[in-house]
This record gives C-alpha cells, sequence and structure tokens, in this order.
C-alpha cells in the first residue's frame, strides 16, 4: 500500500512539473522599444537557445553648445540610423555578445552668430563682416557596430535588456562652413572661412568611435 501512494504521489508531481517545464520555449520573438546614445525607436528580435538577430531604427534631436577658436557655436544633432545584430548567448542566458552594423544618416549643423569683433581662420573681422557663420557634418553611410549586454531569457512576457559598446563611425567630415555677412563673396574672407572650417575639422578629427548605451523593454511571444 505504501508503494502505491509513493507511485501516486510521483505521478501527480510529474503531471505538475510537466507544464512548469513547457512554459520554456527554446526559441521567441520580442517585440520592444529602445533608447540610449543612439536615440529612441522600435526594435524586433527573434532567438533561439545560443543565437539571435535583431534589428531596430532609431532617431533623436540633441541641441549643445560648443566652443571652436574662440568662437561660440550652437550645434544641433539629429541621430537617424537603423541596424540589424547578430546577437550570441554563449551561455544561453541572458547574457549576450553581439556584432552588426547601421544605415547610419546622423547629421550636425552648428551656428554661430558672432555679437563682436572675432577671429576667423586667424583673421579679425567684425559681426557685419562675418554675419552668421553656419557649419553641416555628417559621417559615413556605415558603420560596424560591437556590444556587450543583457537580454533576459527565453521565458514569455515582458523583458528588460540593456548593451554597452562602440559604433566604429569614422571620421566625422564637416562638408561645409558658410558665412552670410558683408564679406560673404570676399575671396581673402572665403579663405579665412576655410580655414576655420579646417579648425573644425581638428577639432571633431577625435570622434571617430561612437559610444552606444541602449536600454530596451519589450515583450516576449
Amino acid at each position: 500500500m505504501n508503494h502505491l501512494k509513493l507511485l501516486a504521489i510521483l505521478t501527480v508531481a510529474t503531471g505538475v512539473a510537466a507544464p512548469a517545464t513547457a512554459q520554456t520555449p527554446s526559441r521567441g520573438f520580442t517585440a520592444a522599444v529602445t533608447g540610449g546614445t543612439l536615440g529612441i525607436g522600435p526594435e524586433a528580435a527573434y532567438r533561439g537557445a545560443r543565437v539571435g538577430i535583431r534589428g531596430n531604427a532609431t532617431f533623436l534631436s540633441v541641441s549643445h553648445g560648443f566652443d571652436s577658436d574662440d568662437i561660440d557655436y550652437d550645434g544641433k544633432i539629429k541621430l537617424r540610423s537603423a541596424g540589424v545584430m547578430l546577437d550570441v548567448f554563449p551561455t544561453g542566458s541572458g547574457f549576450r555578445l553581439s556584432a552588426g552594423g547601421r544605415i547610419n544618416g546622423n547629421r550636425a549643423r552648428a551656428v554661430a552668430t558672432p555679437t563682436g569683433p572675432t577671429e576667423v581662420g586667424g583673421v579679425l573681422y567684425t559681426p557685419t563682416q562675418i554675419g552668421t557663420l553656419t557649419g553641416r557634418a555628417e559621417t559615413r553611410n556605415f558603420a560596424p557596430a560591437l556590444t556587450v549586454g543583457y537580454a533576459g531569457g527565453l521565458r514569455k512576457g515582458f523583458v528588460f535588456g540593456v548593451e554597452a559598446g562602440a559604433l566604429f563611425q569614422g571620421k566625422v567630415r564637416i562638408r561645409q562652413l558658410t558665412a552670410t555677412g558683408a564679406l560673404a563673396s570676399n575671396a581673402a574672407f572665403l579663405a579665412s572661412v576655410e580655414a576655420e572650417r579646417r579648425d573644425l575639422q581638428d577639432d571633431v578629427d577625435k570622434y571617430k568611435v561612437y559610444p552606444i548605451l541602449q536600454a530596451s523593454i519589450g515583450y516576449r511571444f
């Protein structure tokens, strides 16, 4: 009789445990929203036990003042990019290593309107002669990316993810610098403006790697 009772208990326990195990799938699709240094936007991912693929598109506008060669600029950065990452989960848990690339549409604009005598390219000019200086910057259209992060397990439901790494965007290029003042068409002044553009270029040459720090929240189906 004791053996029959023990068998019955084991049978019930097995029946309860089996559905619990079945609740953890071997793969899953996740729809999420991501936000961070790349911007904010939608993200979709498909993951197996050890490997997954993930794509997102991010957008954001940021205003930031800065000084270059004693000229105060008002800068505006437009973050616009989309990419795909291959995720590897070496332990089968939420820890992941990711590699991929992004179509990089990030652009920047800088505007300066001097209110007093100002050196442009090493030559002193009046505000009337200078007017407003406007510069535009861009990066190459494709950039590789590497990150490390966490993306939760494979259970269905709400999941939280985070990753940190680098976007290898290459040199930021100052494509043009223009002026609207009284000397806007003067050859000597235009040479000074070009020298100022080169000074701006020297200031941004060091920003060849863009930091990635993104967090996401979504639902795994």
